[in-house]
């Protein structure tokens, strides 16, 4: 296959600039190649690189420090899936999803409204999902890998301009949250953080040491455990000791599947985002989308038939795979050439159609991606989350993290699912011990067993989505990877039945044309893909950062 270098400032078509970016080409190193949110985090993990630890070291070393540096998503308080292509070897997913405590129950949610409580903590996977990936593929000692956070923590780093704007918004909307305000405010919330002023964690350094030198035992089993117990009864959490003793990672088969002569994989359930993901490329393989402009109408139109479908499989399948049966056949191409056949090409299908096995009731930045790839080849794709942005808002007091509030994935009013979006569905019904339903899709695709592309994004239910077109960017229609990344983006998820357009004031004639075939169009933006390409014949990595946000590229 040939692929043709295209700077998207100069594409535009039906009046639509494809980029407001000025031109800008992607990173490039032979070497290695980090990418992610945060410019310290990224120079940790080539740092470990340098050292000689590999991928997954140097992913350990990039999570760690995000839970420093980007505290919106980075975590130890979350949990996530890490995708690992290892060199000359088989892939395989770590899954660290959260979990709901033994005391959850069933319809817990269907009267409560807020979610910045204690009993929407999820039993944390990150620390566990690192630990074990480590354990599996890890080179360097766990302590080198966990000290640069350490010193982070301790020392401080210098905030960006977003990083400063993103905790002073934070700290004006959390007068209830006494804690955050103490760990994240300057001078105890009392003055503005400026860009480049210094942010110092001592009890998240002290927290990290017990990690560094106890293993995820420490957070699991030892003096971290009794402070997250100790913070769940004091505001009415339900995470018990037993909960964190027994919560175990998981390594899982990653979903596999074919686009147009290349491998995709992607995580399995509990992320929906795999099977979304090779259920969406598998019906867009019965189309020809080169035969028009990326953002033709006739584009745009098949990718979301395409997406409306998967989503609407998403509700009615998806959950957690070790309580639910999720169908074999979404990820066969025998189901999407049927999905294919109900796609009219000059009329978009109502999202209510495809509900009659699914009865209709009446009328965020806050999960990380990052990218990297080490001198052997071996790729990791790692996304993780803390649910809303800095999460639940409650800060373990004496421990300095942040706790999610990953309960709100959850389906929390059985049975009532809704034009707007709500789902109601029974495989993600809340319940002791399960793990929610996530769209998290960090993906590698690869050919003769090599990978070719990596990447991922924060960003709900509009995740794998994104995913859809950075791929369909790069393999349709041959952009450069930075292009590719900071092309427009577009959404839809089946209910609420519209199309979420990046910079859609920028195209009129394209959304004029979506809205003739039946498309409702708003503007909305969707999440930072930072993501690396390998270009095998020059030998070169290829990083891409993506620019609706701070981010680094970084290599050597």
């Amino acid at each position: 296959m040939q692929f043709r270098s295209c700077m998207l400032a100069t594409i535009v078509t039906f009046g639509f600039a494809a980029s407001s970016f000025a031109a800008e080409k992607a990173v490039e190193a032979q070497n290695a190649m980090v990418v992610s949110v945060s410019p310290p985090a990224t120079e940790v993990g080539v740092a470990i690189l340098k050292q000689g630890g590999n991928a997954v070291d140097a992913t350990v070393a990039v999570a760690l420090a995000l839970a420093v540096t980007y505290p919106a998503a980075g975590n130890i308080g979350g949990g996530g899936f890490m995708l690992v292509h290892p060199t000359n070897d088989k892939p395989v997913v770590f899954e660290y999803r959260e979990m709901a405590p033994a005391a959850a129950t069933r319809d817990m949610f269907v009267k409560q409204t807020k979610t910045y409580t204690h009993n929407v903590v999820g039993v944390p996977g990150t620390v566990r999902g690192l630990a074990l990936a480590h354990q599996k593929f890890g080179k360097l000692p766990w302590k080198d890998l966990v000290h640069p956070a350490i010193r982070l923590a301790a020392s401080g780093f210098a905030l960006d301009k977003h990083s400063a704007r993103s905790l002073n918004e934070l700290i004006a909307k959390s007068k209830d949250f006494p804690e955050l305000i103490r760990v994240f405010g300057k001078d105890a919330g009392k003055a503005i953080w400026s860009e480049g002023d210094t942010l110092v964690q001592p009890d998240l350094a002290k927290t990290l040491r017990l990690i560094a030198d106890g293993g995820a035992d420490a957070f699991y089993k030892g003096p971290i455990a009794d402070q997250i117990v100790a913070e769940m009864k004091a505001g009415g959490g339900l995470i018990a000791k037993d909960d964190l003793a027994n919560y175990r990672a998981n390594q899982r088969e990653p979903i596999r599947g074919t686009y147009r002569g290349f491998d995709v994989y992607a995580p399995p359930p509990p992320s929906g985002g795999g099977i979304c993901l090779v259920e969406m490329l598998n019906v867009l393989e019965n189309f020809d989308l080169k035969k028009h402009e990326r953002w033709s109408p006739e584009t745009v139109h098949l990718m979301t038939e395409a997406m409306r479908r998967a989503y609407c499989d998403r509700a009615r399948f998806l959950g957690d795979a070790d309580l639910t049966k999720v169908p074999e056949r979404l990820t066969s191409k025998e189901y999407a050439k049927d999905l294919a056949k109900g796609i009219s090409l000059s009329k978009a299908t109502p999202s209510e159609e495809l509900a009659k096995y699914i009865p209709l009731s009446g009328e965020s930045d806050s999960t990380t991606h990052f990218s990297v790839i080490d001198k052997a080849g071996m790729a990791v794709s790692n996304t993780y989350t803390l649910e809303h942005a800095f999460g639940s808002k409650i800060v373990v007091r004496g421990a300095g993290f942040l706790l999610n509030n990953e309960m709100c994935d959850f389906n929390w009013k059985p049975g009532v699912t809704t034009r707007k979006g709500l789902i109601g569905t029974e495989p993600n019904i809340v319940a002791p011990g399960k793990r929610m339903l996530s769209s998290q899709t960090p993906t590698i695709l690869a050919r003769d067993g090599k990978p070719i592309l990596i990447t991922g994004s924060p960003g709900s239910r509009t995740i794998t989505n994104t995913v859809l077109c950075i791929v369909v960017n790069t393999i349709d229609y041959g952009m450069d990877i930075q292009a590719a990344v900071d092309a427009p983006r577009h959404h839809h998820q089946w209910f609420p039945d519209e199309i979420k357009l990046e910079r859609a004031k920028q195209s009129p004639e394209l959304v004029e044309a979506l809205s003739k075939l039946g498309h409702k169009v708003r503007e909305e933006k969707q999440g930072d893909g930072h993501s690396i390409w390998i270009d095998a014949k020059k030998g070169i990595y290829q990083g891409a950062a993506d620019r609706r946000i701070i981010g680094k590229a970084l290599g050597y």
